[in-house]
């Protein structure tokens, strides 16, 4: 892993390229949030985005973010992986938000877990709006009703929507279709909601530029902060 020094000069490029892409979007820095990803690494990577005023950071697997929580204090940790129904109770509670509801079942997990516990726990759904069989997610069309189950849960709090765009290395296109269908489905839902979604989690090193024109709220990184593992 890279030195603190050098996570530094790396957060410093990483702001300068979200300006840059900001700047040829019409959008301003501030609309963008970063949440460092801290999977794989060890708890200094958490301590740098701490020290370095970062207020949270993103983990995909329970029993290692879990660990490092025990290790460190003064951050926020955010769910950002695959959320199995066996794990919700370690997990409500302890993580800031979750990012990843896909599916009914796991709603109404996060639902009963949190109301076990008399917690209001924020959450994104989970949106494969690129239509990839790899990965987790409703499908555009099961958007509307996976959002009314949550508005009818009484310890959810809904922020907005969450995708990741398919792996095709060298055709930013295909990343730019599921990030504008994410922009879209979020003005749709809105209207026919009467809800405002206000985080759009969306982009991640290789694709920012992409997901900052079509409206991202908040970029998932690691390697260009903290290096190829």
């Amino acid at each position: 892993m890279v030195n603190q020094q050098q996570f530094l000069q790396n957060l410093q490029n990483l702001r300068q390229r979200i300006d840059h892409a900001c700047k040829l979007s019409g959008r301003k820095a501030e609309e963008i949030s970063l949440l460092p990803v801290t999977k794989n690494w060890p708890v200094n990577a958490v301590e740098y985005c701490r020290d370095a005023g970062l207020c949270r950071v993103g983990e995909n697997r329970v029993q290692e973010a879990t660990e490092k929580q025990d290790q460190i204090v003064g951050i926020e940790w955010e769910l950002i992986g695959h959320l199995q129904t066996n794990k919700v109770n370690q997990v409500v509670g302890r993580f800031c938000r979750i990012q990843t509801l896909d599916s009914l079942k796991l709603i109404r997990k996060v639902q009963t877990a949190s109301e076990r516990i008399d917690c209001k726990t924020a959450i994104l759904l989970q949106v494969n709006a690129g239509n990839d069989p790899a990965k987790y997610g409703f499908s555009l069309t099961e958007a509307p009703g996976a959002l009314d189950e949550v508005l009818g849960c009484s310890h959810l709090q809904v922020d907005g929507l969450m995708t990741i765009a398919p792996y095709v290395p060298g055709d930013l296109s295909v990343a730019c279709d599921c990030f504008q269908k994410l922009a879209e489905l979020k003005n749709v839902l809105e209207g026919s909601h009467a809800v405002k979604l206000r985080e759009l989690s969306m982009g991640m090193s290789d694709d920012l530029n992409e997901a900052i024109a079509s409206g991202s709220t908040m970029i998932r990184v690691g390697s260009a902060l903290f290096g190829e593992r």
